[in-house]
């Protein structure tokens, strides 16, 4: 007999089944009721789904840790996440330094995680060869149910960047599954914005104070890329356009004073006028941009971030000083938390959100091995 068509309620409940798989694997482990509030189902309806996935192993359920202070206190509550046994992302991050390669499972959990440095005048063949290398070690050997690869590279990443194309067409080769590319910045301030400082948050800045000037825009839960990928170029905005002439073309940029190689000339991190200095250009700068954006947090990292409050307050004060009063009454600013990881953890979160999903919500997955629920747990 020919197999009947699907109904139009059969359709709509496979369209939500698809909906709350695909927050899942962007987003990780969720309550029954952020589920509710981010897919706009019914209690009922979203009982109906979740159960039937459940049921058939595509997600598993885990108690959530206990907020501090609150132990012993009430019902524990229920998180949803993918079955971690469905299919693994990889994040590489090739830095001016090292190369990290991170493994995760479906349910966000780090499950292979190495870096190796190598010297800065290594050719970008030796660095993509280690990088390889490395992956593969972190893979044990085998891409059996990698879904995808994510990787970051330093300075300019364009669609039409040299580097972008080699990497893509590289590592597509080598593994058989969709590659992504970014700025290894940017995915630092999406891997913030989903599993570190800015987790819960929808818009949010991220300024990298490093040995250049770099950041990242997170708007509605995505990273701003921009027309020719240049987006988030924090550290050539203008701190003072009468300034020195900058590498780009441009004078005063902030790069020139809140870069490490700026407050080692100017002192030194030690020295508290230079860090001050560097904290009061970037609060400079980042006021304009909360302006423009309105973002709910911004994450401050890089060498510079180590310095704290010598340099965060002066930045704070100079931000809420010239920031609009709707803007900063509930902006919040902090350092990072994931540090030399953020860029491979990126990476991760771009393949989650721009890769192709597997179709999951109809196939059958035998029954996850672990019940925690930590979210990435950085290692290597």
């Amino acid at each position: 007999m020919p197999r009947s068509e699907p109904t139009a309620l059969t359709l709509l409940r496979r369209t939500h089944e698809a909906q709350v798989v695909e927050l899942l694997r962007r987003l990780g482990a969720l309550s029954r009721a952020e589920l509710g509030r981010r897919t706009g189902l019914s209690r009922t309806a979203l009982s109906s789904i979740t159960g039937s996935l459940i049921g058939r192993g595509v997600v598993v359920t885990a108690p959530a840790a206990p907020a501090r202070g609150t132990r012993g206190r009430g019902r524990p509550v229920d998180l949803l996440r993918l079955n971690p046994a469905i299919g693994r992302c990889a994040g590489v991050d090739l830095g001016r330094g090292r190369v990290r390669a991170v493994v995760s499972n479906a349910a966000h959990e780090i499950i292979g995680s190495e870096s190796r440095p190598y010297p800065r005048r290594t050719s970008w063949e030796e660095r993509t060869a280690i990088a390889l290398e490395l992956l593969d070690t972190v893979l044990g050997g085998g891409s059996d149910g990698l879904e995808g690869i994510g990787i970051g590279l330093y300075g300019p990443v364009g669609p039409a960047t040299e580097r972008a194309s080699a990497a893509v067409r590289l590592f597509g080769e080598r593994y058989g599954v969709p590659v992504l590319v970014d700025n290894n910045t940017r995915l630092a301030a999406l891997a913030e914005a989903v599993h570190g400082a800015g987790a819960g948050t929808r818009h949010s800045v991220y300024v990298r104070l490093s040995h250049g000037v770099g950041g990242g825009l997170v708007v509605d839960g995505r990273l701003l890329r921009g027309a020719s990928g240049a987006a988030g170029e924090i550290g050539h905005v203008p701190a003072d356009p009468r300034g020195p002439r900058c590498h780009c073309g441009g004078r005063g940029c902030l790069e020139l004073y809140a870069s490490l190689p700026a407050v080692e000339a100017a002192g030194g991190l030690g020295d508290d006028a230079a860090v001050e200095r560097a904290g009061r250009l970037t609060g400079q700068v980042l006021a304009g941009l909360c302006n423009t954006l309105d973002p709910e947090l911004i994450v401050v990292g890089g060498e510079l971030a180590g310095c704290g409050e010598r340099l965060l307050a002066p930045l704070e004060a100079e931000l809420r000083a010239r920031a609009l009063p709707a803007v900063r009454q509930g902006l919040r600013i902090t350092a990072e938390r994931l540090g030399d990881s953020g860029g491979a953890l990126g990476a991760i979160a771009l393949v989650r959100q721009e890769s192709p999903a597997p179709r999951l919500a109809r196939q059958p997955y035998p029954a996850a091995a672990g019940t925690g629920c930590t979210g990435p747990v950085v290692s290597g």
